[in-house]
């Protein structure tokens, strides 16, 4: 599906964040993290209006390009010519968390299999892995209410967020927030590991052997350290290498 291209109608930075988010698209659905159309990842427009971009609805992850992708306000109304809806599902998760975080310039929504499953375990995230202590600095839980297309979720879903950037949704999925479209994705890419990593280490029946929660307790600092704060300084400009191998027509 090809979409006329908006690079000469929007400002430099709208365009450099339309790519990049069109980029993080193509490479959740490179990873296996789609789900045909229903998942979703916004990335907030600077200004005071709260306006972020979201997926065209009905598009596979792998179709989405700059230009396609849909500009909203926090009412859902269009704010850029669009032949595409959008889904009320993730206008209602994404337009809340927007809403609620002024740091949150990408919110991204999946539901993998591995997900899925241990958000459906009452325990949820177990600390038994390195990627899961990366998690657990900062995370939060929320119930499953049904599909999220209900105004009336929104404050509970901003209220048990709070001040996480990982949020499980019980029996729906993974939610991750990030400063930066690379901050989100990074985030997620630790969040799927770690439930990855428990699931097959759950699967071997043996017992498990827990991290020491002090060392947990310290993973904020180890977190600056290794990976730039999360900012995904190191691993963005990898992935993005790694898109322009492949396919290039994102940024179109």
């Amino acid at each position: 599906m090809t979409t006329a291209s908006l690079q000469d109608k929007v400002s430099p930075e709208e365009w450099q964040l339309r790519v990049d988010l069109a980029a993080a698209y193509r490479l959740v659905a490179l990873y296996g993290w789609s789900d045909l159309v229903f998942t979703h990842i916004s990335a907030r427009i600077p200004g005071p209006e709260h306006h972020f971009l979201i997926n065209p609805y009905g598009l596979m992850f792998d179709e989405v390009t700059a230009s396609s992708l849909v500009k909203i306000d926090q009412h859902c109304n269009k704010l850029s010519d669009s032949p595409h809806p959008v889904n009320p599902a993730g206008f209602t998760i994404h337009s809340a968390v927007h809403a609620a975080r002024e740091d949150a310039g990408c919110v991204m929504h999946t539901h993998t299999r591995a997900g899925v499953g241990v958000a459906a375990q009452r325990d949820g995230v177990l600390p038994i892995s390195q990627q899961s202590t990366f998690v657990l600095a900062s995370l939060a839980y929320h119930d499953y209410e049904g599909v999220a297309f209900r105004e009336e979720e929104k404050p509970r879903l901003q209220a048990d967020l709070g001040h996480a950037n990982f949020l499980m949704l019980r029996n729906h999925g993974l939610l991750t927030v990030g400063r930066t479209i690379a901050d989100a994705f990074l985030h997620m890419y630790l969040f799927e590991s770690t439930c990855q990593i428990q699931l097959a280490a759950q699967s071997g029946g043996a017992a498990l052997t827990e991290v020491n929660p002090l060392i947990v307790q310290g993973v904020a600092q180890a977190m600056k350290v290794q990976t730039g704060g999360m900012g995904g300084a190191f691993v963005w400009p990898a992935l993005i290498r790694k898109l322009d191998k492949l396919d290039t027509s994102y940024k179109t």
